[in-house]
């Protein structure tokens, strides 16, 4: 491998694929991604930010490779998961002969991922799917396992489709542009992973994180691998959300609420919305005598150390009621037979599925947690 980049093997059998990770990642996929497209053609979706900072790096490792690249630019946002926008990225598709042969690139954060996956998905009823995430949070996660959507009024990614990539590049080189406030947003997504599976990695993060989050190499690039396997673990153990899948989604069926009354206009990142979701999920797992209390707190303390919410109060956006929020999950995909499903910790490294019948309470909890009650 090129670099310090590091390779992590997602095991689904005949679609089984690598994640190749670290600093030199694009270079050392290449041979991966040639393979990809034998005709020569990739058709690459990014939004106007990303490409604005990184399309001529890609442009060149393709051309160095053979590759012809078809690029098709979106505006940035979570707005554009759309059907309006995949209806329009699936025309442009068609306008340019794609076929059915021939991969799609995902160029981009997790919104690129979301919609270019999605548009792969049905495009001809499928085409290989390449993932070059470049922010964090879709690096260590959107990017892997396969899941696509677009938004609904009702909630976030509520019409998709399961779409696994062939091939994910993450490169850690493109993370040296992001923001900080996408770089905690990223984060969050890694202390998730460690708070649901692994309490060694957790332990970790408190000692390690700040250096991560501060961009440092070594740090950054365990940090990325780890949390990559994590998940890598836990998709080829339940690829399709029927089981032990739905733990990654500790954090999120609070935070998809906040974010669906956030309006999806960037006053709430996404990771924000998770580490604002995280503490809740441990604060109601406190409440009902599920978690020690010793837990949340640790877990807040180091959510505001790092720049995220510690509290669902902290979240930006708003205004949110529990009555509100309520509404949102009842629409949450994991639930079955109308009742209300939320992943809580029993204590950091290990999550599990509660039954949440009581949504009057939940309610109230909610509103105490907002500073409403």
């Amino acid at each position: 491998m090129t670099g310090s980049a590091a390779t992590t093997r997602i095991a689904l059998g005949a679609r089984a694929y690598d994640v190749i990770s670290g600093a030199g990642a694009l270079d050392a996929a290449m041979g991966q991604l040639r393979r990809l497209c034998p005709g020569g053609r990739l058709f690459c979706v990014s939004d106007e930010t990303v490409a604005a900072l990184h399309l001529p790096r890609l442009q060149n490792a393709c051309a160095a490779a053979g590759i012809a690249l078809k690029t098709l630019i979106i505006p940035p946002g979570e707005a554009q998961k759309s059907f309006a926008r995949l209806q329009g990225l699936c025309s442009d598709l068609l306008d340019m002969n794609m076929e059915r042969s021939e991969a799609i690139a995902a160029f981009g954060g997790g919104v690129v991922g979301d919609l270019a996956g999605f548009a792969s998905a049905i495009v001809k009823r499928g085409t290989a799917l390449v993932q070059i995430p470049t922010t964090l949070l879709a690096q260590v996660d959107s990017s892997v396992g396969g899941k696509t959507a677009i938004n609904m009024p009702a909630g976030k990614n509520l019409v998709g489709a399961f779409h696994q990539p062939s091939l994910v590049i993450a490169d850690q080189d493109f993370l040296k542009t992001l923001p900080p406030r996408q770089m905690r947003a990223g984060y969050a997504e890694i202390l998730k992973a460690a708070a649901l599976a692994d309490a060694d990695f957790f332990d970790w993060l408190h000692s390690h994180g700040a250096q991560a989050l501060a961009g440092e190499g070594a740090a950054l690039a365990t940090a990325i691998v780890r949390a990559i396997a994590i998940k890598a673990d836990i998709v080829a153990r339940d690829e399709r959300e029927q089981g032990v899948r739905a733990l990654l989604n500790l954090g999120h069926s609070f935070g998809h609420a906040l974010e669906a009354l956030a309006g999806y206009d960037g006053a709430l990142l996404h990771g924000e919305a998770v580490a604002a979701g995280m503490a809740a999920a441990f604060a109601y797992a406190v409440h009902l005598g599920l978690c020690p209390a010793a837990e949340q707190q640790r877990l807040e303390a180091h959510l505001q150390a790092c720049g995220l919410p510690g509290r669902l109060s902290a979240a930006p956006g708003g205004p949110y009621t529990g009555r509100d929020m309520v509404r949102i999950m009842m629409n949450d995909k994991k639930n079955r037979d109308g009742v209300l499903r939320l992943v809580l910790p029993r204590r950091a490294g290990e999550a599990f599925v509660h039954e949440a019948a009581d949504l009057a309470a939940l309610e109230g909890f909610l509103d105490t947690e907002l500073g409403r009650g």
